[in-house]
């Protein structure tokens, strides 16, 4: 088996081959990484990540085989609701895939510079880059459904007709989630492929960022946000009628079931619309990219990616001391104009915008009400994934071949750096957040249990401020980035069992501690002393520090062994 895949490897032209693996690394931009990241480890541990879900449903699967005392009635909505879970989450995966490599596929300027002068046709260079793509869309589609792609087919068929039965749904499976994620990763290719044929080079560019900032609130507002349906009365009101239309998670769901011959016949409109949008994302994206490959990839050299901004007044907000103003502008323009920055911040600001979209929508249909844990847990779970989003995107660097200006003109000590580093980690995060809370909670009564409650996220995003910036010697996006130092599975499964537990547990004391002021006050005493003692152990940790711009792996001495001790006769 190995020789026969060698020898079709062999049989692919050599320029597919050398291509090809520098766009399947590519899927992560080189230039900000260190020069020794280890890129096969990174992957594989968001791949790592991917499994354990599968593994989390696979349980949730069997648990549905052994229910043997409700009606089949709510075994049929359990059923709905965990296969049309199944389906929107690869969905979401693909299309998280899709937006972060949102230039890979497409020529861009160092394409163009690079293979242009060479004997490399175009074809070859597309083609690479599509299977780079789907290498990628592939490993996140096997991942995903490693355990719970056999599991739930095996589960349907031990509760249906039987053995005969597994293949069947089996193969309905695999190509239901196949399908799906075509669906997803060809619109996206669509919408960025025709946006480049209209548009010129620049625009193109600056639409790009936002399409991308809305393409992450899309996905995560949509999978968050769109109401269960797990009934066959419920797909049958009419009100849902024009909610079906639009929801492209449920055509598939209806496809899989219709493949597998469990669908009924009111729902096989939503199957044909699934056929209808898989054929037009391939069409579109097909035509998109053949189209730029053909037609832009001269704009690439000819037009600029930047021109000189016109000339206009301009408003510089200073906050703070001059370098923590100018730490803070950085920061800020970084942010906003890196394309790199720009989606992993995004990842991150995308999901506190679910979360703040899903507590208005639950907490403000109704009239006014007192506070309610969720939202105690909602605002504090926002006020975490914006802390940490910031705090992992001031790694990724925004030049390394600047950095040298950096290194030469340091003008202040070392701390006040890592001071004015906090100072604009507060004000890009930690304060956006806190008026976001401000206003959402303008529902809630009384007003003296909401104001405790902000004061309470205050201080918990100081916290959360100091707690992500302990050893981080660094000014923002000046350092290089060593993917795979960090342990991505246990840092992922590690928060969300810590955010949990914490949000779950501080919530409940935190409402009680609101309804007794004593025990209010000893709470906002015990933050408050927390918060003093973070910033006051960084910033006696920050005087003797030393800012340094290259990550580079701890150097791990191993001992041969080869020298033995003289015996008690030799050393006498």
């Amino acid at each position: 088996m190995h020789n026969l895949v060698r020898n079709l490897v062999d049989f692919l032209p050599q320029q597919f081959r050398v291509l090809y693996r520098q766009f399947l690394l590519r899927i992560i931009d080189l230039e900000a990484l260190s020069i020794q990241a280890d890129i096969p480890r990174f992957l594989g541990q968001i791949s790592g990540v991917l499994i354990m879900f599968s593994m989390i449903h696979t349980l949730i699967a069997w648990a549905y085989l052994g229910d043997t005392e409700d009606s089949p009635p709510k075994l049929l909505s359990f059923a709905w609701h965990l296969e049309h879970h199944l389906i929107a989450m690869m969905m979401l995966v693909v299309g998280l895939i899709a937006v972060a490599s949102w230039d890979s596929i497409f020529p861009d300027r160092r394409d163009t510079m690079i293979l242009g002068p060479l004997p490399v046709k175009p074809s070859v260079v597309l083609a690479a880059k599509a299977a780079a793509a789907a290498a990628v869309v592939g490993l996140a589609i096997v991942t995903l459904n490693v355990a719970a792609g056999f599991a739930w087919p095996s589960v349907l068929a031990m509760r249906g007709r039987g053995p005969s039965e597994f293949l069947p749904t089996l193969a309905s499976y695999w190509l239901t989630m196949i399908a799906a994620s075509v669906f997803v990763y060809g619109s996206v290719l669509t919408v960025q492929g025709l946006t480049a044929l209209l548009l010129p080079r620049r625009l193109f560019l600056l639409c790009s960022a936002f399409l991308q900032l809305a393409a992450f609130a899309v996905f995560f507002g949509v999978f968050f946000l769109q109401p269960t349906l797990t009934t066959p009365a419920e797909f049958a009101n009419p009100s849902y009628g024009a909610f079906l239309s639009w929801a492209p998670s449920y055509w598939f769901f209806a496809l899989f079931n219709r493949l597998r011959g469990a669908l009924p016949e009111n729902l096989n409109w939503l199957a044909t619309r699934a056929w209808i949008g898989l054929a037009a994302a391939v069409a579109g994206s097909v035509f998109s990219l053949l189209l730029c490959y053909l037609r832009t990839m001269r704009k690439t050299i000819e037009q600029p990616d930047l021109l000189p901004a016109a000339r206009g007044p301009r408003m510089n907000l200073r906050l703070g001391s001059s370098i923590e103003a100018a730490i803070l502008a950085f920061s800020f323009r970084s942010v906003t104009r890196s394309r790199q920055h720009r989606v992993v911040f995004a990842f991150y600001m995308a999901i506190v915008l679910a979360v703040a979209l899903s507590s208005a929508r639950s907490f403000l249909a109704a009239a006014a009400q007192p506070l309610a844990p969720g939202f105690l847990v909602a605002s504090f779970v926002m006020m975490s994934f914006a802390v940490l989003g910031l705090r992992s995107v001031f790694s990724l660097p925004i030049s390394l071949t600047a950095n040298w200006m950096l290194r030469i003109s340091q003008l202040f000590p070392s701390w006040r750096y890592i001071a004015a580093t906090r100072h604009a980690l507060l004000c890009l995060t930690v304060l956006p957040v806190w008026i976001t809370a401000a206003l959402l909670s303008l529902h809630f009564r009384p007003w003296p249990q909401v104001a405790g409650h902000l004061i309470v996220l205050a201080l918990l995003g100081s916290i959360l401020a100091d707690l992500s910036l302990i050893g981080f010697y660094k000014v923002p996006f000046t350092c290089s980035y060593l993917p795979g130092k960090v342990n991505i599975q246990f840092v992922f499964w590690g928060s969300l069992i810590l955010f949990l537990t914490l949000g779950l547990t501080g919530a409940r004391y935190e409402l009680a501690a609101l309804h007794n002021p004593v025990r209010f006050a000893w709470m906002v005493i015990a933050l408050g002393s927390m918060a003093a003692c973070l910033r006051a152990f960084n910033r006696y940790r920050a005087r003797d520090a030393e800012i340094y711009f290259e990550e580079v792996p701890a150097e791990v001495i191993t001992s041969l062994r080869l020298i033995s001790l003289p015996s008690s006769e030799e050393a006498f």
